[in-house]
């Protein structure tokens, strides 16, 4: 921040808001979206595009609401985030709005937002097209595996930040804390006093920033597939990662062999032999080839939800019984998705900066389980990459003026557990939600953990202190069949 630490320390004490000048209350002027969606209001607004100064330059975002149906006994709004970082609230809301509405009896507006940097609010791109970011990913894997691959990997993200950077103000202004900033100019742009918040995986950080920032200005906040700040915001997100999708993994093979799924009988044995098999050589399967990175990509895949997990038990057991070949890895679809990610990351997260930090973290990351590389040779993006000035990295302990409810899956292979348990210690008075089963987030996947997030998000009735949903049926099981989908499905945090 550039202004002392000790100013800031004592307008906080006084306030309970961050010394920020009042930008001023951006006026939202609502529209029909139109007829690909009918029925939501879309709209922009400016808001300032660095806090320590105001009334300078701005950005924009991008807003869409689904609005209540029960005017008469509208609460307010509720504002909604489906992770990422690089997540569309817009098409968030767009995809789940009407479901959540109707959830929630028809009495909030569900807000979605895009995020400064991401989708429709001026977004960042780090290529001029399409075909430049296909090339960008051209000769390197998904995450290195053998130790030739490390240092090309390395290079090649380690190029993203002069190339992000150059000549676009939003790059140097996505961080968290900003992003809350917006939210909560947000929340006043529609007129409610405290908000209403619903967060998804890193919507939970999102959540976690808010409360600390604005922790007088909470009416109902909802955070479901947790991240504890305190790891992620110190790039520690890997003493996590390592573990807790091998741990839903293991859950996903005890349950294949349960109910005699087809990668059975001794499916832990077929997947390291799997694994030792690709790593060895790639897979020809069908019209796609098949390398080490590629297998435990799908597998963390998997993990999201657990309805998919008979489907990717089909995929191994097809891999299993394949004979290798050489082909040509299909290209990916062009969004900002990924310059996104990066950009809220790199803004918020101080990485390391050389080759050999990279490699060691890989070691350790390794050492817990075969996914732990694939969560984190990615943020070598980070490596020539200025963190924000504006970037929060906490204290996360406060006390907010409501309970906020913490929703956790006891199995969860992308936000493990800890997090909740974590975010749930840092919050004075919040309360812990746990889901017994598999899966990222619980919300719209167990039907009590939905009507208790129902009931808290209308009335501000928390569960029972210790309440634990029980999992659903075993996903292999044909009960499993009427298990509901979940909310949304994500692809990142």
């Amino acid at each position: 921040m550039r202004f002392t630490v000790l100013a800031a320390a004592v307008a906080l004490l006084v306030t309970g808001t961050p010394a920020f000048a009042d930008p001023g209350i951006p006026r939202i002027d609502w529209q029909a979206c139109g007829q690909d969606h009918t029925g939501f209001d879309c709209a922009s607004v400016k808001v300032p595009l660095d806090y320590d100064n105001p009334h300078g330059a701005t950005t924009t975002i991008a807003l869409a609401r689904k609005p209540a149906t029960d005017q008469a006994h509208r609460i307010g709004s509720l504002f909604i985030n489906p992770g990422g970082p690089g997540g569309s609230g817009v098409d968030f809301a767009f995809s789940a709005g009407t479901r959540l509405s109707a959830n929630l009896q028809g009495r909030f507006d569900v807000v979605g937002f895009d995020p400064r940097g991401i989708g429709r609010s001026d977004p960042l791109h780090c290529f001029a097209s399409e075909e430049d970011l296909t090339k960008f990913f051209e000769g390197v894997p998904a995450f290195p595996y053998q130790a030739a691959q490390e240092r090309p990997f390395y290079d090649r993200y380690r190029s993203l930040g002069p190339q992000c950077l150059d000549d676009q103000p939003i790059a140097r202004h996505m961080s968290t804390a900003d992003v809350a900033r917006d939210l909560d100019l947000l929340r006043r742009a529609v007129g409610d006093r405290k908000i209403s918040y619903l967060g998804f995986s890193y919507g939970t950080f999102l959540g976690a920033t808010y409360a600390n920032l604005f922790p007088n200005n909470i009416r109902a906040l909802v955070v479901d597939g947790v991240l504890n700040p305190e790891l992620w915001s110190s790039g520690r997100q890997v003493e996590s990662d390592r573990i807790a999708t091998k741990e839903e993994f293991r859950e996903f093979l005890r349950n294949c062999d349960e109910a005699k799924c087809v990668f059975g009988p001794q499916s832990e044995k077929r997947w390291n032999a799997l694994l030792a098999s690709v790593r060895a050589k790639p897979i020809q399967l069908g019209d796609r080839l098949y390398t080490y990175d590629a297998v435990v990509n799908a597998a963390i895949g998997a993990m999201y939800n657990p309805n998919s997990w008979p489907s990717a038990a089909s995929l191994f057991d097809q891999l299993s019984n394949a004979s290798a070949a050489v082909s040509v890895a299909a290209e990916p679809d062009y969004d900002n998705g990924f310059d996104a990610y990066n950009g809220n990351v790199c803004a918020d997260i101080e990485f390391p900066h050389s080759f050999e930090a990279y490699r060691s973290t890989a070691r350790y990351a390794a050492a817990g389980s075969e996914f732990g590389p694939a969560w984190w040779w990615g943020n070598a993006a980070c490596a020539n990459w200025p963190v924000n000035a504006d970037r929060f990295t906490g204290p996360w302990h406060t006390r907010t003026s409501a309970p906020v409810l913490v929703v956790g899956n006891h199995f969860d292979g992308v936000t493990d557990f800890r997090g909740a348990q974590a975010v749930n210690r840092q919050l004075a008075g919040s309360r812990l939600l746990a889901y017994a089963g598999w899966g990222h987030t619980a919300y719209g996947r167990s039907k009590c953990a939905s009507d208790h997030t129902n009931a808290y998000l209308l009335n501000g009735t928390l569960p029972p202190v210790g309440t634990v949903c029980p999992a659903n049926p075993n996903p292999f099981l044909p009960t499993a069949a009427a298990a509901p989908e979940p909310l949304y499905q994500p692809t990142r945090r």
